[in-house]
């Protein structure tokens, strides 16, 4: 079957595109509720229906995206890639019983998925489900010996429980294969815990590399500079963290927590 592109539908999907191409995600959220409206019927809407769904997800626009994702599931009801994209927009607006459905829909459509098990086992431990969590990430390990999403997963569970050698371990595995500035951070994190701070300085300069406006990252250097008791480059990291995004409430809970009872 031939498409005939030269129509309404395809000349608002393209307009769309241009719009997104000059940042102007509402001119291209109309462009594409247009094109839909333009042929109700059309087998792509699902798809369209998604880009307007992440479109208002980067907007911070989260109710409407989560009825546009599952509108497009009302269509095409086991699309793996929409029911993880929901679910993850479930995890952003904290309804986890919701994230948690979809994650385990997505696993269950397809085996073979290591996304949806390294989601589970992070929400599992998210709730101190340890053991589970642990299962979750064997089953990643069990489907692909060499997905990076094992080892990550077991470092950020281990972080968590405070393991910070063992969390070590696994993220240096997963950072020597394929380093992010968010693995970065997190072993910088475990570092800094344990006093280790030329390892950590190391850490936070290459994920700033990689991330040079990430907000953690300026807070993960001003816990190193308020360690080494360089005050005037904390106070420097803490306005940086502040002008990316990050509050002061945030900033002064994270570089003066609660001792434990």
């Amino acid at each position: 079957m031939t498409i005939d592109t030269d129509t309404r539908y395809y000349a608002l999907v393209d307009s769309a595109q241009a719009a997104i191409e000059r940042d102007d995600l509402d001119q291209a959220i109309a462009h594409l509720t247009a094109a839909i409206a333009s042929d109700p019927s059309n087998t792509g809407n699902t798809l369209l229906l998604s880009n307007i769904a992440t479109l208002q997800r980067h907007k911070g626009d989260l109710g409407a995206a989560a009825r546009n994702y599952s509108l497009a599931l009302d269509i095409t009801p086991n699309a793996v890639t929409l029911l993880l994209n929901r679910a993850a927009l479930y995890v952003q607006m904290d309804s986890i019983a919701l994230a948690q459905r979809d994650y385990e829909r997505a696993a269950e459509l397809d085996p073979a998925n290591t996304e949806a098990r390294y989601s589970l086992g992070m929400l599992a431990a998210g709730r101190n489900d340890y053991k589970k969590a642990e299962d979750y990430f064997n089953e990643i390990r069990r489907i692909n010996s060499n997905s990076g999403l094992y080892d990550e997963g077991m470092g950020m569970m281990y972080k968590q429980q405070g393991q910070y050698d063992a969390a070590v371990r696994h993220l240096s595995r997963v950072i020597e294969a394929h380093p992010t500035a968010a693995l970065l951070g997190n072993r910088a994190d475990c570092y800094l815990t344990a006093k280790r701070l030329n390892d950590a300085e190391e850490d936070i300069r290459r994920a700033l590399d990689l991330s040079p406006n990430d907000p953690f990252l300026f807070l993960l250097r001003a816990k190193l500079n308020k360690l080494r008791f360089n005050r005037d480059d904390m106070n420097r990291d803490i306005e940086l963290a502040v002008a990316a995004g990050l509050s002061r409430d945030y900033i002064n809970a994270a570089l003066n927590p609660t001792p434990s009872k």
